[in-house]
């Protein structure tokens, strides 16, 4: 089934709407999960549960929990960029160090008015890059070492307006805002699970009440994480067929990109990365290769369409 394309505006509109809806979506889910906590806590020895109680309970938090969250959120907010780098390993790239890919990009930006990027680069031999950054001041477009190395200044140019559209579209802001939100789930649920963890170890006892607290929120942590994992990934997969177009219309040349992916999806896979979360924001992206079930399970939770299509696409304009 042929992929349906918008306009550039039309775009940035829908997902600056998503980036709001996102913002109101993750705290409510927060919230959500906070009540389910006290209505499964809550019930006596009969599986009673007294709503009075429960509602009671859950909003003497409210305040406590939003306001964890917006310090959470605040933090990553302003931080994003430095986590981000320190993640994957990356480092201001100097004009003196590659005029190259400094001339390859002012030319794309002067070309559709942008404001020049920051440039940063990974020291690895792999073919890969990302767009990162929530405005102005902070969006950078990251490459590897290899990729600059390896590909022609056409196929480089493509990679690198692939890069300029998820920035222009505003790709990056709303997988950002989303990556910090995911992240709150996360952390909760590997804190539940560890304690657990650390506790049989230790030998430690807790009574019945105490146990009983720790799996119903871990249960409820996971889900929760579960959910906001399919939040994110309603919002990652069809970016990338975006970026493809937009980038083919702003360098006149879709063959030169396919070809670069062509050439990436034989050596994408950045050793120095260990975060899923900056991973993602790869140009590709994919879990290691697998059959059967587990490719139907991996594909469906895959942040990037098969590069195939997406080189498929590009070749037909």
């Amino acid at each position: 089934m042929a992929e349906k394309f918008v306009g550039i505006q039309t775009q940035i509109y829908r997902n600056n709407l998503k980036s709001t809806f996102l913002l109101m979506g993750f705290p409510l889910l927060i919230l959500a999960a906070v009540y389910a906590f006290f209505y499964f806590m809550l019930a006596d020895q009969y599986g009673q549960r007294d709503v009075g109680i429960i509602n009671d309970a859950f909003v003497s938090t409210i305040p406590g929990v939003l306001i964890a969250v917006g310090i959470w959120f605040g933090i990553a907010y302003l931080m994003h960029n430095r986590m981000i780098s320190k993640a994957a390993g990356s480092r201001p790239l100097t004009r003196k160090e590659n005029m190259r890919v400094y001339n390859l990009t002012e030319n794309l930006c002067i070309s559709k008015g942008m404001k020049m990027p920051k440039i940063n680069i990974i020291e690895d031999q792999a073919l890969n890059a990302f767009a990162s950054g929530i405005n102005e001041s902070t969006y950078t477009v990251t490459l590897t070492r290899g990729i600059m190395e390896k590909l022609n200044d056409e196929e480089l140019e493509g990679v690198i307006a692939h890069e300029l559209m998820h920035i222009r579209n505003r790709d990056v802001r709303l997988l950002i805002v989303s990556i910090i939100f995911v992240g709150i789930f996360s952390f909760v649920a590997q804190i539940l699970y560890r304690n657990m963890l650390y506790g049989s170890m230790m030998g430690r006892r807790r009574d019945k009440n105490q146990n009983n607290a720790m799996l119903i929120a871990m249960v409820i942590a996971f889900v929760a994480f579960l959910l906001s994992m399919v939040f994110r990934f309603a919002i990652s997969r069809k970016r990338e067929y975006m970026a493809d177009s937009g980038a083919a219309e702003m360098t006149k040349n879709p063959r030169a990109l396919a070809s670069a992916l062509r050439k990436i999806s034989g050596n994408y896979q950045v050793r120095s990365v260990k975060s899923d979360d900056v991973a993602e924001l790869f140009i590709e992206n994919r879990p290691d290769k697998s059959s059967g079930l587990m490719a139907a399970i991996t594909g469906l939770f895959a942040t990037h369409p098969p590069i195939e299509k997406r080189i498929k696409f590009l070749e037909q304009f």
